[in-house]
């Protein structure tokens, strides 16, 4: 049977699929963006580099760290790399950041569902994480995956912050309801969110 059954490579696509619109929906939302985010953000202003390379080097890093814990990237860690950053490409040429106050929360309250939901699906399926879910992934156990993930967010916002990148609203709901509202969809949807450490 081969590792990766087609049923699995679906799951994992529409999983990364749905995040990327998250992640589109949040930056329209123009109200602050994850910790991840900002702490590459912050790096790229600090350093003089552009977004992708502080990227590139940011993800190294944390895939390195997760793999310290025997959390290993596979084919879905690429494939979450790939296609969510190509789905926000989208999203963000196809909306713009809505005029009033109202518009940008109402953007950001349906931001958190669908990453939540995205997340929980592509993580399910146990192909392997992106570089800021492994690295939570990593610390369950013994930490559960819903406040480790909030603690990594947290962590990489306060990083970025003092780097000089921005923060906002929509940075401190990811904190503090994104972990567990990961945790919520999995639940609904019946997948596990534990890594594989082999």
């Amino acid at each position: 049977m081969s590792r990766y059954p087609f049923g699995k490579i679906l799951r994992l696509l529409v999983g990364c699929v749905v995040l990327g619109v998250g992640v589109g929906l949040l930056l329209t939302a123009d109200l602050g963006s994850d910790g991840y985010s900002t702490l590459v953000s912050g790096v790229a202003r600090v350093s003089d580099w552009e977004f992708v390379v502080a990227n590139v080097l940011v993800s190294a890093v944390f895939l390195a760290a997760a793999a310290v814990r025997r959390v290993l990237p596979d084919v879905g860690t690429v494939v979450q790399i790939v296609v969510v950053g190509l789905t926000v490409s989208v999203v963000l040429d196809a909306l713009e950041t809505p005029g009033s106050l109202l518009g940008r929360g109402a953007c950001l309250a349906v931001a958190l569902p669908v990453l939540a939901v995205g997340i929980a699906v592509y993580l399910g399926t146990h192909l392997g994480a992106g570089p800021a879910e492994g690295a939570a992934q990593a610390w369950d156990p013994p930490l559960p995956f819903r406040w480790s993930y909030s603690a990594l967010q947290a962590g990489c916002a306060v990083t970025g912050w003092l780097l000089g990148a921005s923060v906002g609203v929509g940075t401190a709901l990811v904190i503090l309801l994104l972990g567990p509202t990961v945790d919520a969809a999995a639940r609904v949807l019946r997948v596990d969110l534990s890594a594989d450490k082999t």
